[in-house]
């Protein structure tokens, strides 16, 4: 009985912290928002897999926290900013959605992040590749994970001038992200030593790239760049093959190229292909781990969008449950105090302007006599240091860092 009484008081304070606990996260509900293309042309990229990827990271975290349930929701988008920021709005402001994960086209990013910031609620984006997310459209409510144009611009582009591809034309999508990645490419190249000779914009989406290779090709330079992502990447370097670009001398370089993209085009049409990742399935035993779950779930191998929505869920809910707050400011301030080492990055951090820093990867697509099976495709090159990989803070046009 003596025994029993000493034990009350520890009980009774743990049974008041667990009360606080449960009561700082709303709704004793924590609600993820997935939202996507889910039928367009980066339906590959993230899309209904990318759901997956976040409903596994659930699954695997044990569909609670601190006694709160964890529920998802998803939207197509469309590609729309308008559809995008119509549906956050409603989620955040009627649905109780806490926070929205996936996130793709850079201007659905844009439109949406900024209903996060007057909802206060958070946004962690794996898909969208503009670096303006994190630079002059930085908010305090949403984190950048996996990659963006400017760790993009760092590695291939670099790459290939020092190999002696000096002259350079640019195939750009015409929106936030394919600007972003102009922009970009054009520092890299100047900086290296190379000369941009022209560029042309192109429609978001575009199924007939046929006069915009002929230009770039008649432009005689040495490197055509496709500052594009999804089915226009695909579709320009189809068409390119077709008017025979590559066996007239001229190099491709696919900027935003991912698994996904090199599977569908083949390592026959692929082959010799350089791109920057920020993630690959067959690095380590880690990383084959989860992408083999992940392919008995999809019936595909993960793309490091995927992996990066995996991975963001993941320390999103732990983070969560770290602080016993689903509030917005709260869990960001979290996520930036605590080092990332998962399956997905080791090492990782987050930055006050949101950008998520780790190392990024220069990889070149196998000949079909190297690959070994299906999904065997990269080979890795090197290893971008993260720190050389993104934007400097001393760069930053980001509201939220004290230069």
């Amino acid at each position: 009985m003596k025994n029993t009484k000493k034990l009350l008081p520890s009980v009774v304070a743990s049974a008041l912290i667990a009360g606080t606990t449960q009561a700082a996260i709303s709704g004793d509900t924590v609600k993820l928002g997935y939202l996507a293309d889910m039928s367009g042309t980066y339906r590959d990229l993230a899309g209904p897999n990318g759901l997956k990827a976040m409903e596994m990271a659930v699954a695997d975290f044990g569909g609670t926290v601190n006694n709160a349930k964890i529920e998802v929701v998803s939207a197509d988008d469309r590609n729309s900013p308008d559809v995008a920021s119509s549906t956050v709005r409603r989620w955040v402001e009627n649905d109780g959605v806490d926070m929205v994960g996936g996130m793709v086209a850079s201007s659905v990013t844009i439109a949406t992040t900024k209903i996060l910031e007057e909802n206060n609620k958070l946004g962690l984006i794996s898909g969208s590749a503009a670096s303006s997310i994190t630079n002059e459209h930085c908010t305090p409510n949403h984190i950048q994970y996996v990659y963006d144009t400017y760790a993009l611009s760092i590695g291939t582009p670099t790459a290939i001038v020092q190999e002696g591809g000096k002259s350079w034309y640019i195939l750009t999508a015409d929106y936030a992200f394919g600007h972003a990645m102009e922009a970009d490419v054009t520092r890299v190249v100047e900086a290296n030593g190379g000369e941009i000779l022209g560029s042309i914009r192109h429609p978001f989406p575009t199924p007939d790239f046929s006069s915009f290779i002929l230009q770039a090709q008649a432009s005689g330079a040495d490197v055509i760049a496709l500052a594009n992502a999804g089915a226009d990447t695909t579709n320009a370097i189809t068409t390119a093959a077709e008017f025979g670009v590559t066996q007239s001398g001229q190099i491709i370089a696919g900027l935003v190229v991912f698994i996904s993209d090199i599977h569908a085009l083949g390592t026959e049409a692929a082959q010799g292909l350089q791109l920057t990742t920020g993630w690959y399935w067959d690095m380590n035993d880690e990383t084959r781990e989860w992408s083999d779950r992940f392919m008995e779930e999809t019936g595909t191998r993960p793309t490091m969008v995927h992996a990066g929505i995996y991975s963001s869920t993941m320390q999103y809910l732990r983070a969560v449950e770290a602080t016993g707050s689903d509030d917005a400011q709260t869990v960001r301030k979290h996520l930036i105090e605590t080092p990332i080492n998962d399956m997905f990055v080791k090492n990782g951090r987050i930055r006050e302007d949101g950008r998520m820093v780790h190392d990024m990867y220069l990889a070149e697509v196998k000949t079909p006599e190297e690959s070994t099976g299906e999904w065997d495709l990269y080979k890795i090159v090197r290893t971008i240091p993260g720190n050389e990989a993104f934007r400097p803070l001393s760069e930053s046009k980001c509201k939220l860092i004290n230069n």
